[in-house]
């Protein structure tokens, strides 16, 4: 509402500068170039808008249980609406502020609360769906595992006019990750590495980019016995144990193959 104000101000005018916020309403550099050049002793009506002159970003943070349960209808509206909107999900893969329980971005074979014996159904998809819109820039990161990619993203998301979304991998305590939370940047790598987490990035308009390298499968039983939410599967539920995490694995495999020939198209 306010930048419209500010539009409907700027068109009465016949100024270049004016002209240039126009042409570009949602340029950071170039509406803060504005902003800074403007006369407002000059236009003095401006003022009450002054602080909605500078296009910027918005950045709605949240976890998967927000994410792929109780907000995931919001988020799947804002982003088709084309708004431009950026959306960070921390993907805990459970409910960490209330208590480690089971969410839609949970694994399967995942112990946690509301899946004591072990989640029986498969993580959503998140980013695949999101995608599907073909006007979303959509990317997945883990921070420990790639700086660059992860800043790369955030960046372009940042700067993409429209709706993004970017998915963090995100170590939680209720994981019981070996050794404590001090290892969770060793987890973040090993969840690349092995393929657990695909690492990519897709910007409408250009090609998919499969940003995961060198990963090595026969690496993933590693990383699964590394965390009690996988490994007490084995006490807790020791009939359905080893086909759970198998399912896991090969789960796994599907979604980074998926990925890897989105790539190659």
């Amino acid at each position: 509402v306010m930048r419209n104000k500010i539009k409907d101000i700027f068109l009465k005018y016949d100024d270049e500068l004016f002209k240039k916020w126009l042409d570009n309403p949602n340029d950071y550099k170039i509406t803060k170039e504005v902003y800074d050049n403007i006369d407002f002793s000059k236009y003095s009506e401006l003022i009450p808008y002054k602080d909605y002159i500078v296009s910027r970003n918005i950045w709605t943070i949240g976890g998967d249980g927000w994410a792929y349960d109780i907000g995931f209808g919001g988020i799947d509206h804002v982003l088709a609406s084309n708004d431009n909107v950026k959306i960070l999900v921390l993907d805990t893969q459970v409910y960490s502020n209330t208590g480690g329980q089971a969410s839609k971005a949970t694994e399967k074979g995942s112990v946690a609360l509301f899946a004591s014996g072990g989640k029986m159904t498969n993580k959503k998809d998140l980013a695949r769906m999101m995608m599907s819109y073909n006007n979303v820039y959509v990317a997945q990161v883990s921070l420990a595992a790639n700086p660059m990619q992860t800043i790369k993203a955030l960046k372009e998301a940042n700067e993409y006019n429209g709706p993004a979304i970017i998915i963090a991998y995100a170590p939680c305590i209720s994981h019981g990750i070996k050794g404590g939370m001090e290892n969770s940047i060793d987890i973040e790598k090993e969840a690349v590495a092995c393929g657990y987490y695909p690492l990519f990035h897709y910007k409408p308009g250009e090609d998919f980019v499969l940003d995961s390298k060198n990963v090595n499968f026969d690496d993933y039983p590693v990383f699964i016995e590394r965390q009690t939410r996988f490994n007490a599967l084995k006490k807790v539920n020791p009939s359905e144990a080893d086909k759970l995490l198998e399912y896991n694995i090969l789960e796994a495999k599907k979604r980074f193959y998926y990925y890897e020939n989105l790539a190659k198209k």
